[in-house]
């Protein structure tokens, strides 16, 4: 059996992002888990707001067609997603609208998605952990072909989560954070057989 591939990361820039911090112990976990994972940073792939007329003219931008071939790479998707006003960040829906678009005309439909398995965590300052931000994530995905896990994570209070480390303070949401990044590799272990 071939070990399964996990992309991960957070849909958040923000250099001292919470879900930033959230995704990288989840990665860590899928890893002791047994899966290769290849944590990013939306960051390093700046991308135009997605505009069809740009599209046509120039094509898809050089770090949309990087991120593409990254995510077709992959078996799942790890993704930490921040809310913003009770739903998902610009940087995450921007990245996913980029990366759906096809490169040529007999390009398979959502080729880098369809088929793929994805699973959520949030971190939020609020009381809620990001929960509403993770269903519009949850029906996104859904909607372009990839299979999300029931299981997801949403951390409330995120700014007095972490410690100086980055580790979480409570042990239970550590646990939380370890199963689901387990039921993904387990998930996957069973898919590719």
């Amino acid at each position: 059996m071939r070990t399964p591939k996990i992309l991960a990361f957070a849909g958040s820039t923000r250099s001292d992002s919470c879900n930033k911090k959230l995704v990288r112990l989840a990665a860590d976990a899928a890893r002791s888990a047994g899966a290769e994972v290849t944590l990013i940073d939306l960051r390093d792939y700046a991308l135009p707001l997605y505009d069809g007329d740009l599209e046509e003219e120039k094509g898809l931008p050089e770090n949309a067609k990087t991120l593409k071939a990254i995510f077709r790479e992959h078996d799942a998707l790890l993704i930490s997603a921040p809310e913003y006003n009770s739903s998902i960040t610009a940087v995450l829906k921007n990245t996913i609208d980029w990366v759906s678009r096809a490169e040529t005309d007999d390009e398979p439909a959502l080729v880098a998605y369809r088929g793929k398995t994805a699973a959520l965590l949030s971190a939020s300052p609020g009381a809620l952990g990001g929960l509403r931000g993770l269903v519009h994530v949850r029906a996104i995905l859904g909607n372009i072909g990839v299979i999300v896990l029931p299981d997801q994570v949403a951390l409330p209070k995120a700014y007095d989560a972490f410690d100086e480390k980055g580790a979480l303070k409570e042990e239970r949401v550590a646990k939380q954070v370890e199963r689901l990044a387990q039921g993904l590799v387990d998930f996957l272990k069973k898919q590719l057989g």
